[in-house]
């Protein structure tokens, strides 16, 4: 079964990748690789997170996604956010949209309701998932099932930027679900290399990375 078919804006992906390089959200060290929690190594380091503190990069992004859902999935009715990165700029999205919002944690309350969604979902309602960074798809599928388990569906999960690894692009096929980032890591490095955060002859190993990570560095 073939899933929808998202695409961003490549001006748009081309801004959000210089907004993120410019506050440091997303960080490339060719020649001193990153560790990674899993031992990784890797010339890439994300902290989406940053983008909160910066009111027009989070309006850009804010708007990025909505657009998205405004072109993609114009029936969508309510925008559920990713615990933790995606729960601010869904609510910010939900504004634009004027639509009902939810957060997915990444497991359930151990008291009380044990809440997995917090917030009003209901049967059958048309959910699209924001997140704050795609990676292997892993856990961004898991938010999305959350959402199709409690009744609604999840009709695609949208990030704001993406290593493209092929793993997460498997995972969301095989689950029958789109998804879509604002910005990928081509993009970032296209934009690095002109800019001067990177070099030419840097250029092949990083594009190498994100095919095969495990041996980068090795």
């Amino acid at each position: 079964m073939s899933i929808q078919t998202i695409k961003t804006d490549p001006q748009l992906a081309e801004q959000i990748a210089q907004a993120l390089l410019k506050i440091g959200a997303v960080a490339l060290r060719p020649n001193q690789p990153f560790t990674w929690t899993s031992g990784l190594k890797s010339p890439i380091y994300c902290d989406n997170r940053l983008t909160i503190s910066y009111p027009d990069i989070r309006d850009a992004i804010a708007e990025g996604f909505a657009a998205l859902i405004r072109d993609n999935f114009p029936d969508a009715e309510v925008i559920a956010g990713a615990a933790t990165g995606g729960i601010p700029h869904a609510a910010w999205v939900a504004q634009k949209l004027n639509l009902p919002m939810v957060y997915v944690r990444d497991k359930a309350k151990g008291h009380g309701k044990e809440n997995l969604i917090e917030g009003s979902i209901k049967p059958g309602q048309k959910t699209v998932v924001i997140e704050d960074l795609i990676s292997t798809g892993g856990s961004s599928l898991k938010v999305a099932l959350a959402v199709n388990d409690a009744g609604a569906e999840a009709l695609a999960v949208l990030g704001i930027f993406s290593y493209q690894f092929e793993k997460a692009t498997t995972a969301f096929e095989g689950a029958g679900i789109p998804f879509e980032t604002l910005t990928n890591y081509s993009i970032l490095l296209d934009v690095a290399l002109k800019q001067g955060s990177i070099q030419q002859q840097d250029l092949d190993a990083l594009r190498a990375w994100s095919t095969n990570p495990s041996e980068y560095g090795s």
